[in-house]
């Protein structure tokens, strides 16, 4: 059992770093993100190795419909299936502010 939950967990990690590489493609997609999480440009690779920052990757998504729909799309895959794994990542994102 414990073994399931750590192939979902990781299968919701994969999914957020696809998320942030969907945002990353785009200046204005990035821009929002970083506006929302207070991080600079230069930060965000480091900031990708944290679990709870890929918690805020998809917690951002999910916040933004269009923008869901587009990765969504884009990854081919149904819109329910990122907050399927924001649940799966546990946790609560905290933000940093500036």
């Amino acid at each position: 059992m414990k073994r399931q939950a750590l192939r979902t967990k990781e299968a919701a990690e994969s999914l957020a770093i696809q998320a942030l590489t969907f945002l990353v493609e785009e200046p204005e997609r990035l821009s929002a993100l970083l506006a929302e999480t207070g991080l600079s440009a230069d930060s965000i690779r480091e900031s990708a190795n944290q679990p709870h920052f890929l918690l805020g990757v998809l917690e951002h998504m999910l916040s933004h419909e269009s923008l869901l729909v587009a990765f969504a799309d884009s990854a081919g895959i149904n819109p329910a299936e990122i907050a399927r794994a924001r649940a799966a990542m546990g946790g609560n994102w905290e933000r940093d502010l500036p």
